[in-house]
Order: C-alpha cells, then sequence, then structure tokens
C-alpha cells in the first residue's frame, strides 16, 4: 500500500478514536451531525489518487453500449480507471459532461445553474439548491426535528409478503392528503419550519408549490431502497418529483423498464448520478413512466443521507 493508502489508513483509525472518545454521550441527532461534519473536513483534506469519476465525452449517444462508446473513444473497456470503485463524495457535473451515456447540457437561470439529465424518455434537471453551510444546517436541524414512523408503518409489502424496509421513512404534508405504494397507505404529519424552508426554496427554483413530501434516511451504505417508479394513483397527472439530499453522497441509478428482467426488450444503458449534500434532482414528465431508479447498497459508504422527495399529491376524499 502507497502514501494514499497508509493516510487512508491513518484518517480511519484516528475516526474511531474519536468516535469512541468523543461522542459517547452526545444525543444520537448529535452525534451524527458531529460525526458527519468531523469526516467530512477530513476527508477534503485528501487526496485520493486512485480513484476515479467516470466521465464519458460530450461526443457520446444515450442508448449505446459502454463498450461502443469506449471504443470510439480509442478506450479499453477493462483498464482499471473504468473498472476501479468510485469515491463516494461530493462531485460537481461538467457542462456538457457525459455521464454513462447521458448528455448534459448547462442551464442556467437568474439565482441557480441547471443541468439537463436526458436519454430515451429520461428528462431530469440537477443542480445544487443549497451551499454547503446551509446543507450543514439543515441535515443536523432534519436530524434532531424528523421523528420516522415505526411499527407496520415501517414493512411493504412484495409479492404477497411483509417485509421490514432497509432505512427510517416518514412523510409530512397537507392535511387530509394519504399516499399508498407497497400495500401501505401513509398519512402525512404536518409540515415543520425545516420542511417549508425546504419547500420555499424549491418554489423559488422550480416554480412548483408541492404539498406532500416522502423522507427516508439511510444510516449508512446498508440502507438501501429497489428498484422503483414513482407513479402512484394519488399523484397529480405529469407533475414532476423533486429529490433533495442532504449528508452522503450516494449512487442513485435509473433503468428503462425495456431493459430490465434476464431477457430485457432493449439494451439501453442505465444512467448512474452521485448525488451531492444540498442538490436537487427534478424528476419530470416522463420520466416515472419508463424508468425505474434505486439506491443500491454501498458498504464502503459510513455516513447518512437523507432524501426528501417532493411531490403534489390529489386529495382523494
Amino acid at each position: 500500500m502507497g502514501p494514499v493508502g497508509n493516510h487512508s489508513t491513518f484518517v480511519s483509525t484516528c475516526l474511531c478514536r474519536w468516535l469512541s472518545s468523543s461522542l459517547c454521550s452526545l444525543h444520537p441527532a448529535e452525534q451524527s451531525c458531529s460525526i458527519y461534519h468531523w469526516i467530512s473536513q477530513q476527508l477534503s483534506q485528501i487526496i485520493i489518487m486512485d480513484k476515479f469519476l467516470v466521465k464519458i465525452p460530450s461526443n457520446c449517444i444515450a442508448g449505446k453500449s459502454r463498450r461502443e462508446n469506449l471504443e470510439e473513444m480509442g478506450q479499453d473497456e477493462d483498464d482499471p480507471i473504468f473498472t476501479s470503485e468510485e469515491k463516494h463524495t461530493n462531485k460537481k457535473f461538467k457542462s456538457n459532461t457525459c455521464i454513462k451515456g447521458v448528455i448534459l447540457q448547462a442551464k442556467r437561470d437568474k439565482n441557480f445553474t441547471w443541468k439537463k439529465i436526458s436519454a430515451e424518455g429520461l428528462d431530469c434537471d440537477y443542480t445544487l439548491l443549497f451551499n454547503k453551510t446551509e446543507a450543514d444546517k439543515i441535515f443536523c436541524d432534519l436530524e434532531k426535528e424528523i421523528t420516522y414512523f415505526s411499527g407496520d408503518s415501517t414493512k411493504v409489502q412484495v409479492y404477497g409478503k411483509w417485509h421490514n424496509i432497509p432505512r427510517k421513512q416518514v412523510t409530512y404534508g397537507d392535511p387530509g392528503l394519504t399516499y399508498t405504494y407497497s400495500g401501505v397507505t401513509l398519512s402525512p404529519k404536518p409540515w415543520i419550519p425545516v420542511l417549508d424552508y425546504i419547500r420555499d426554496r424549491l418554489m423559488q427554483a422550480t416554480g412548483h408549490r408541492f404539498n406532500f413530501v416522502l423522507i427516508n434516511r439511510y444510516k449508512d451504505g446498508n440502507d438501501h431502497i429497489g428498484e422503483h417508479r414513482d407513479d402512484e394513483k394519488e399523484l397529480v397527472p405529469q407533475s414532476p418529483i423533486a429529490s433533495v439530499s442532504f449528508g452522503a453522497c450516494r449512487d442513485f441509478f435509473f433503468r428503462h423498464g425495456a431493459s430490465r428482467g434476464k431477457k430485457p426488450l432493449q439494451r439501453i444503458e442505465p444512467v448512474k448520478l452521485e448525488l451531492a449534500h444540498g442538490s436537487l434532482l427534478l424528476m419530470n414528465y416522463p420520466t416515472n413512466v419508463h424508468w425505474y431508479h434505486s439506491l443500491p447498497v454501498r458498504k464502503k459508504v459510513l455516513l447518512p443521507r437523507i432524501n426528501l422527495t417532493f411531490r403534489k399529491v390529489k386529495n382523494l376524499k
């Protein structure tokens, strides 16, 4: 192991000693915030040379296989740079960069810099909704103020069997709304100030006023969510879904419905993104008609992530 590896091992050892000696007396929410702030500060000072973000040039074509795009680039798919596991840190997209066969085009307005993410039937917009200082404060406020569901509300029904969900979950929203998925009907808790603050920023950035939010907390890289579409009947037809992320940067995948299963109808390259701390991914129609999305297990991710998906829900009563 070279100097970089030794440096990473040294930091890991320091983390363990610091956590055991300094955090045992803190409230769990304060522990989470302290861990997140301290580790992010330490990792920001380390340059890890053997981890790369795979970037495909802007002349690639959405829907082409990875090998076809790499052949056009004159590069070998087996090159270690394309097979090494990527470091989960906050990375900013560059204008006109293509990630995994998806063309990103810069779109700017007065207050936010947008990146367009598009492929066959996929239409999303990405921006940093909050700067780091704001995102850090919101993360800590969420850790202290959000109360998650317990009991039967923490289970989902899959193929007739009930399973515990591998994450914490809760909904907040306007009075009288309900939201049903995987056999569970959820009634939202009333809005609280930190959620109103995020919702107001969304209104400023997107022009949309959302009346419901589903919050998922992933304690580390073992917590996850499988492939699914947000296409429930309660959603206002053709309305966007705003996914806001705080905490650890995690891999986020889109997979086209026609390319799923052992015998897919089409071979369409999955879309892989990394959603940064304080970021917004706006999933526009018809994304959730054609594409499934997921957050897979990443055992090397040690920090928590909180994701809030804001929606427009119909009042069916």
